[in-house]
Order: structure tokens, then C-alpha cells, then sequence
């Protein structure tokens, strides 16, 4: 899971909002985009920020604000890396535990960031279960109806593929039956930086794809904010029995590999899903 979101950030990097890099989304490498300076290959802040949430998960820790806000500042501060909004990067740089993240920040967005970390909770074992985590993490930055709501969709999508509970093409109404939203409304055209865009956009490319590599370029083909669009989607797609997991081996060898790349990735992943 955490590491085909990974390569679905880094891919999507190299697209974000940049109409012009259309004609190179042939999955042959990864990018530089034209206007950001992220290394190629590099995953971004949706990446980390999941790292963070599937840590605190695999360590069993208190599922609190104080421990999740911990988490996230403890990423940053090990691993400092480019593709946070450049407000939200300064804030990180500038404070320095989860209590001073709580006590500054300003929890009222409704954008795609407590959407894209949110994978890594549904490996918990209910719907319900799902749903009170991923609302409790959310709240955290974006404690609006509509961040909340786009963040219990996309942990809902990698639940019901994680613990079989239908086809994909049942995804949508699967989704309608626990949280707010037209989810199974086909998205078409660009995704905004709304939380809701990113996961709708996502659920779309997901039951309409049989493979990732499909899937993956289906997600860039948006345009806008498709490496959220993609992290969300090659997360759940992952996980789903009927999508063939043929992400070309370049992709995969030519991620980062740091610390807490490629290698650290498919550890994190196994711990997660041993907990099963």
C-alpha cells in the first residue's frame, strides 16, 4: 500500500498542476517538473505524512491528537523534504512537537491534506473503526465537513479492498452507505485542491481501471492535483484483487531509497498488513 502511494506521489510530482507535461505521461520515468525543484523519483508530503499515520499504527500508540500531531513533526524534522504548501513547510520548520503543532495550528481547512495520509487506516477492522480514526486524524488539520468527509472516503477505499467487501464497480455506493458525497459520481476533468475533488477523482480511476499501470496514468490524466489523486488511488488499487499489480520495475527500483524510501516502505507495508 504505502509504497504504490509513494510511487503514485513521485510519478504525480512531475504533472501537479503543470497542463504542459500531459504528452510524457507514458510511465517511462519519473519527471522533473517544470516549475518545483523535487528531485525525480522524490515522493512528497503526501508520502510522509502517511509514513507518519501507518507509524503510529504499527507502534499501537494512543490514537490521539497529541500522538498523531507528534508523529507528523517527527517525520518533517528526520527528513525535511520539498512539496508541502509552502505555509504549512514553514510552519513545520518552525515549531517543535506535536503539542506546539496543536496549540498553533489552524485546523479549518478543506483541502486534500487529511485525505492523502489516510490510507494506512483502513487496516483497521471495521467500517466504524475506520471511520473514528480517520476522523480523529483529520480534525487535526482540516476539521471541516468536507475534509473530514474526503478523508473517511479514501480510508474507506483501501478497507473495502483490504478486507474484500465487494467488486470495485461497487465501490461508489459502498462508500455512500458510511459518508457524505457523491462518490459515485464519475469525476471528469481537472481536480481542484479540494479534499473531496482529489478523492472523488481517485474513486473514478480506481473502478474504472483493471491494472495499475492503467490506473496510474489515468489519475495524471486529470490534471491539477494528480499526485494526491494518484497517492490515493495506487493506495486503494493495491489492495484490490481485481487490479493487476503490473507498476513497471523502473518505477519501483527508481524511487528514492533513502532512510525512509523505497526499502523502509515495503518494511512499513508489512508491518501494516500483519496486523490483519
Amino acid at each position: 500500500m504505502l509504497l504504490e502511494l509513494a510511487i503514485g506521489d513521485a510519478y504525480g510530482a512531475g504533472f501537479e498542476y503543470a497542463n504542459e507535461m500531459g504528452a510524457y505521461n507514458d510511465l517511462s520515468k519519473y519527471l522533473q517538473h517544470p516549475r518545483h525543484r523535487l528531485i525525480p523519483g522524490s515522493y512528497t508530503d503526501d508520502t510522509q505524512m502517511s509514513i507518519a499515520i501507518a507509524e503510529v499504527i504499527v507502534a499501537q500508540l494512543p490514537w490521539t491528537p497529541e500522538v498523531l500531531a507528534d508523529s507528523f513533526v517527527r517525520a518533517f524534522k528526520r527528513d525535511p523534504r520539498e512539496g508541502y504548501a509552502s505555509r504549512f513547510y514553514d510552519f513545520l520548520v518552525e515549531i517543535q512537537d506535536g503539542e506546539e503543532f496543536l496549540d498553533r495550528i489552524r485546523p479549518d481547512s478543506d483541502k486534500s491534506g487529511a485525505a492523502m495520509r489516510a490510507a494506512p487506516i483502513g487496516i483497521y477492522p471495521t467500517p466504524e473503526k475506520v471511520i473514528e480514526a480517520t476522523t480523529i486524524q483529520a480534525a487535526i488539520t482540516h476539521n471541516t465537513p468536507d475534509g473530514i468527509n474526503a478523508a473517511v472516503a479514501a480510508a474507506l477505499m483501501s478497507h473495502y479492498f483490504i478486507y474484500r467487501l465487494g467488486p470495485k464497480r461497487k465501490l461508489g455506493q459502498f462508500l455512500e452507505g458510511y459518508v457524505s458525497g457523491d462518490w459515485s459520481q464519475p469525476w471528469e476533468g481537472k481536480v481542484k485542491s479540494k479534499g473531496w475533488m482529489s478523492v472523488s477523482a481517485a474513486i473514478t480511476a480506481v473502478m474504472r481501471n483493471d491494472s495499475m499501470s492503467q490506473l496510474l496514468q489515468d489519475c495524471i490524466a486529470f490534471t491539477g492535483d494528480v499526485d494526491t489523486v494518484a497517492a490515493i488511488a495506487l493506495a486503494a488499487g493495491s489492495c484490490s484483487e481485481e487490479i493487476s499489480q503490473d507498476i513497471p520495475d523502473h518505477l519501483i527500483t527508481g524511487l528514492e531509497n533513502g532512510s525512509y524510501g523505497r526499502d523502509y516502505l515495503i518494511q512499513l507495508d508489512k508491518q501494516l498488513m500483519d496486523m490483519i
